[in-house]
């Protein structure tokens, strides 16, 4: 029996088997953080993959959240309605459970979309706001400075993560991701190399992911008991030879996030700063996984470069992590677990409409949810 075709329990929420599409931003929002007919149709391809379990792109809890004016957000009630609606669409397909991550991106807002360059919008032209986070210190040396938030402004940001939390559980979604990732604003508090401050969000490591912490508790309030809140985080900077955030770091963060009930934690890395040494390949993010999950009790996602059916099953089978996160593998081939099932002779639950594109001779293969 194929082990990535296993059910997994994140908390209260079964899914059929251990393939996550990872958050991948669109930058197809409107400039007021509203979904468009480019995510209808991508959370439509979503949900027909197959996949146990979809998380939405990082979506801002303020506007000044956002990584570009293109981006989703959950900061106001018209938003959540239109991602009801959108949400009630796309399970009259499937009944896939879909998730949502809440982000802010601090320093690292305020951006151009990708296929525009990603540079910088000043805060005085068109489509551009001051940015904030823990310090003054810019991403890019060219850079207009980051606002250092003060405890007043950042007890704001912990209110707002929990109230888009709260329209979150009213719009649907089945679970709730914290984006403590590539360098946006919970990362940019946790690391050293961003984190300058020397109030209580500052200096010692407790200090540091205080506001991570926080975050997190912030939205447990606000959700039902019982609702499934996991967290993505980077595991590592990748900057050898200063202090920063390392694999060390990330397993202390993981046991204090699993002691508040986390139902899982989604390794990536990087981000943070722009001279990080990525060393990129096949796998090169699965070992941060194994040393998280070797200190934690909840599942570990690993993601990255993770494309083959063989790849992701050999993973799970040397218990280096519990299920697999999936984003540019899928957005090239929205069928990657039809695809993994038949190279595993898994069985994979599927549209009734789609059950005659069986390929012949695997009788088993496709059964209609």
């Amino acid at each position: 029996m194929s082990l990535l075709f296993q059910p997994i329990q994140f908390g209260s929420l079964k899914l059929d088997n251990k393939i996550v599409i990872a958050p991948m931003c669109q930058y197809s929002a409107t400039d007021q953080g509203e979904v468009t007919y480019w995510h209808e149709q991508q959370w439509a391809s979503y949900a027909l993959s197959g996949a146990g379990l979809c998380i939405i792109e990082a979506t801002a809890v303020q506007p000044e959240g956002r990584i570009s004016y293109a981006d989703l957000g959950l900061w106001n009630d018209l938003q959540r309605a239109q991602m009801k609606a959108l949400l009630e669409k796309v399970r009259s397909l499937s009944p896939m459970p879909i998730a949502i991550q809440l982000a802010h991106a601090g320093r690292k807002a305020s951006t151009d979309k990708p296929w525009g360059g990603r540079n910088q919008i000043a805060p005085t032209d068109e489509h551009g706001w001051q940015t904030v986070s823990a310090s003054d210190v810019p991403f890019n040396e060219s850079d207009i400075a980051p606002h250092a938030l003060t405890v007043d402004e950042i007890r704001k940001i912990v209110d707002d993560f929990a109230q888009a939390a709260v329209r979150a559980v009213d719009a649907g979604f089945n679970l709730i991701e914290v984006h403590a990732a590539h360098g946006y604003l919970l990362h940019q508090f946790m690391s050293p190399l961003s984190n300058k401050r020397t109030d209580e969000y500052g200096g010692s490591f407790e200090n540091r992911i205080r506001l991570t912490l926080e975050v997190f508790q912030a939205i447990q309030n606000a959700v039902p008991k019982d609702y499934p809140v996991g967290i993505r985080i980077s595991a590592t900077d990748w900057m050898d030879g200063v202090e920063s955030w390392n694999v060390e770091s990330s397993i202390g963060l993981s046991k204090a996030l699993a002691q508040l009930g986390a139902v899982y934690i989604h390794a990536s890395s990087g981000g943070l700063h722009v001279k990080q040494d990525i060393q990129i390949g096949a796998n090169y993010q699965v070992p941060f996984a194994k040393a998280i999950k070797e200190n934690v009790d909840i599942p570990v996602i690993a993601v990255g470069l993770i494309t083959e059916a063989e790849q992701a099953e050999e993973i799970l089978k040397n218990n280096e992590a519990d299920a697999i996160g999936l984003a540019r593998a899928i957005q090239y081939d929205p069928r990657w677990p039809w695809h993994a099932a038949a190279a595993l002779g898994a069985e994979i639950k599927i549209s009734p409409q789609y059950l005659r594109s069986q390929p012949h001779g695997l009788k088993a293969l496709f059964k209609a949810f």
